[in-house]
Parts: C-alpha cells; sequence; structure tokens
C-alpha cells in the first residue's frame, strides 16, 4: 500500500506537535506494510499512490483536497482541531467543513474530537475514524535528570513546559500562575511568535527561562522530562500534546488543560486546570507537586500509545478510504 503525505507548504517552518506526527508516522508505517511517498510539488507522484493523507485543516488546504478528489484518488485528513459551538468564530469554519467534507475518511486524534467535529460541523459521525497520538518508544528508556540540567545550568526544582512559544500554548498563563511559587519555569521550544515570547518573559519577571528547542530524538529532552517536579500544559486546547505523552511515558508529574481531549488519555491520573484561570493552574501545580507520582500513568502510556501500535489503526484507516468504507 502506497500513500502520500502532505500539508500546508510553511508547516515545517516552525514545527510543532502536528508536524512531528507526521513524522512519526512517516517513520513508524513502513513497520505496518504502509509506504510513505511525501508529496513533492516538483516532482508530484500522486498517481502512483493508493490514497493521499493531507495533515491540517489550516486555510488554503481544502484547494489541494478538492485536486486529490478530481484525481479520483481516496483522501484521508487529519482534523487535529478541537472546535466547539462557543469558538466556532475563530475559524475559517465553512471552509473547514468543505474540506472535511471531501475526505473518504477522518482521523481526528480521539473519539472526543470526533464527536465534537461531527455536532458542530454537521458532517457524519460514521465518516470519522479517531486514531490516537502517539509516543516514541525512545521515550521509554530514561536518561537521567542530570544531563539536562549540567547542559543548561540547571540546579534544584523547576516546572516545565514543552512547546512551541505562542498563545495557544498559554505560557502566559503558566508564568502568571508560577507568582507566588518558589519555582523557576523552564520552557522548551520553538519561538513562534516573537511578540508573545517577550510578553511572557517580561510578565515573568526573572521567574522563566527559555533554553531553546530540543529534538525529540535528544537525549536532554528525556533528561528534562526526569529531571523536573512537574510538566505543566496549560493550552488554551490539546488534541492531547505530543510533549504531555512524552512527559507521562518518561514518568512525570502532569498538568494539563482540561480543554480538549486529554481526559480520554489521561484519565484520573493528572491534574487538569482551566487555561483562563491562573489561580486554577497554581494550585494544581501544588496539589501535583504534593502527590505521588502515578506510576499508573507511565504504564497506560507505553502499554496503550507508542507508535508502532498506533500505526496499525492508520492502516485500517487507509484501507476503509481505498475500499469505500465507512
Amino acid at each position: 500500500m502506497k500513500v502520500a503525505f502532505n500539508t500546508y507548504p510553511w508547516a515545517f517552518c516552525c514545527p510543532g506537535g502536528g508536524e512531528q506526527q507526521i513524522v512519526y508516522y512517516r517513520d513508524f508505517l513502513p513497520g505496518a506494510g504502509v509506504e510513505v511517498i511525501p508529496h513533492d510539488i516538483w516532482a508530484p507522484r500522486l498517481a502512483e499512490v493508493d490514497a493521499v493523507h493531507f495533515f491540517s485543516v489550516m486555510g488554503g488546504s481544502s484547494a489541494f483536497c478538492g485536486y486529490v478528489k478530481a484525481m479520483g484518488k481516496p483522501l484521508v485528513v487529519s482534523s487535529s482541531l478541537w472546535v466547539t459551538p462557543e469558538t466556532t468564530g475563530l475559524y475559517p469554519i465553512d471552509e473547514i467543513r468543505h474540506q472535511l467534507s471531501l475526505a473518504n475518511v477522518i482521523v481526528p486524534n480521539s473519539h472526543r474530537e470526533a464527536d465534537a467535529l461531527s455536532s458542530v460541523l454537521g458532517l457524519p459521525r460514521e465518516r470519522f475514524m479517531p486514531v490516537y497520538n502517539g509516543v516514541d518508544p525512545l521515550f521509554a528508556e530514561p536518561v537521567p535528570g542530570a544531563l539536562f540540567r549540567e547542559r543548561f545550568g540547571i540546579e534544584g526544582d523547576f516546572i516545565l513546559n514543552v512547546g512551541n512559544i505562542e498563545p495557544r500554548k498559554n505560557q502566559l498563563g503558566l508564568v502568571r500562575a508560577a507568582q507566588g511559587l518558589d519555582l523557576p519555569v523552564i520552557l522548551v521550544g520553538h519561538v513562534r511568535e516573537q511578540a508573545y515570547f517577550d510578553q511572557v518573559m517580561e510578565e515573568a519577571q526573572g521567574r522563566a527561562r527559555y533554553v531553546g528547542a530540543l529534538a525529540h530524538e535528544d537525549p536532554a529532552l528525556r533528561s528534562a522530562y526526569a529531571a523536573c517536579s512537574v510538566f505543566v500544559l496549560p493550552s488554551t486546547l490539546e488534541t492531547p500534546g505530543l510533549a504531555a505523552l512524552e512527559a507521562a511515558a518518561t514518568g512525570a508529574r502532569l498538568v494539563v488543560t482540561a480543554e480538549g481531549s486529554t481526559e480520554e488519555y489521561f484519565g484520573d491520573m493528572v491534574h487538569y486546570v482551566d487555561h483562563t484561570a491562573p489561580d486554577d493552574i497554581r494550585a494544581k501545580i501544588q496539589a501535583a507537586l504534593a502527590a505521588p507520582v502515578a506510576p499508573a500513568l507511565r504504564e497506560q502510556v507505553l502499554t496503550r500509545f507508542l507508535w508502532p501500535q498506533v500505526v496499525k489503526e492508520l492502516r485500517a484507516v487507509y484501507a476503509a478510504a481505498i475500499g469505500g468504507t465507512p
């Protein structure tokens, strides 16, 4: 089976979890019997593939998806979108509805995401085949926290946040919540919006430190998760966030946003926050620090969400799209 991958043109200029998901799919799908062919506009190979998988509902994406359908190729679209009736005004909702209506199969990251999109967009629920986000097996391999501490000269306890620095990841809410806590915030990730980054660092008043981005294969990232006192991802939404899965796989304490599909992944083993309320974020950080680490969380992630296992479900998605079902 051959499947072409494509996404919006500037996706990898500042890659985040969505782009990393594409890379992991590419790397692990051959083990499930799927050859992945990245789409190259200079040397397209769409004619030879069995299906096309498009990632994202970024504005303008429907044009390529329409072209694929005009070719007669089965189309799979990964939505990676959490939208509610109250937040439809934040998105080009009619274009998103049109793009997803073109897909033979829509792939959300959870059943909750599928239910929400089906309801809000008025699309048949049977068109959705959820495939969970995953985590690289290398995150099951322990790396001492000393590696991260020594590389960046970090001593003592700290709060860790891993993700692109942008409003959706809500680092501003995190540094506001950290006021009154005797713990620095360590930020890891690409700066996606410079003005927002500047505001975060200004309001942190020396309580935050930015150490740059770390490649997923860099042992220092695993070491950062191992070294932190608590991993905090208070985003405006998550479906559920690769960094949260990685942190859980290493055994870290987790504080994550309640908005999105996080609970479907983590159950009652993490602390959930109202991303709009720094006081709630602060209280949940304190609660997480006071609680013992839950070994069951790491066990669940390593049992259910490793990429080699996850991509087997994706192969079934392609087979359904090619076979004309659902």
